[in-house]
């Protein structure tokens, strides 16, 4: 991030909204399905997802901290596993479509998940992103062989902010359910189990 960069968004929402002509380019991606044929054939017997401890944290009240992880719809207590525990039952809800006879084990390790800090919820408009990214692979339960992966995975979505969130909030909605619903598509998706959610937008986040 440039320095002309962190001074606007030290400023705040004005300073931030100069920039929304400028926002990045996010996406879901990963390079390729994994083919039904494939993936039919395994059960999954455990999730297990590591974020490691080198990724930074941060609790700032900021619009964008400058942190590998950011959530805050935990109590405070150890983000690298709350956002462990959200993404490997987000994982389990996608991965229920397979029903075959080889269990298998997916392995998932976090390398960025920043989300929306309540200060940027509130007071940004049409702008935020939920960036997160892993590498996951799939080994056989019994030998551990790897039978697909590792593949880097980015699953970033466009988060929902200012009246958007409010409303969705009094529809039941959260940060949590809105995060956890596209990262289980994704995992379908990886695995060839779902629609392919691989997409591509411009929005102003970080």
């Amino acid at each position: 991030m440039t320095a002309a960069r962190r001074t606007v968004l030290g400023l705040g929402l004005a300073g931030l909204m100069v920039l929304a002509g400028c926002g990045a380019t996010f996406r879901t991606a990963f390079e390729a399905p994994i083919p039904a044929e494939v993936s039919r054939k395994w059960r999954v017997a455990d999730v297990r997802v590591t974020a490691p401890e080198t990724l930074t944290v941060s609790e700032a009240r900021t619009l964008v901290p400058q942190a590998d992880i950011v959530w805050r719809e935990d109590p405070p207590g150890d983000r690298r596993a709350q956002v462990a525990a959200l993404v490997r039952a987000a994982a389990l809800t996608g991965t229920r479509g397979l029903r075959g006879a080889r269990p298998v084990v997916i392995e998932v390790t976090i390398t960025r998940f920043h989300a929306l800090t309540f200060e940027a919820e509130t007071r940004l408009r049409g702008a935020g992103v939920h960036n997160i990214e892993f590498v996951a692979e799939v080994v056989d339960a019994r030998s551990g062989a790897v039978l697909a992966g590792p593949d880097a995975i980015e699953a970033s979505l466009p988060a929902l902010a200012g009246v958007d969130m409010t409303e969705a909030r009094l529809r039941g909605e959260s940060q949590r359910s809105q995060i956890t619903a596209h990262l289980a598509a994704v995992f379908a998706g990886w695995l060839g189990i779902g629609p392919d959610p691989r997409q591509t937008f411009s929005r102003l986040g970080a």
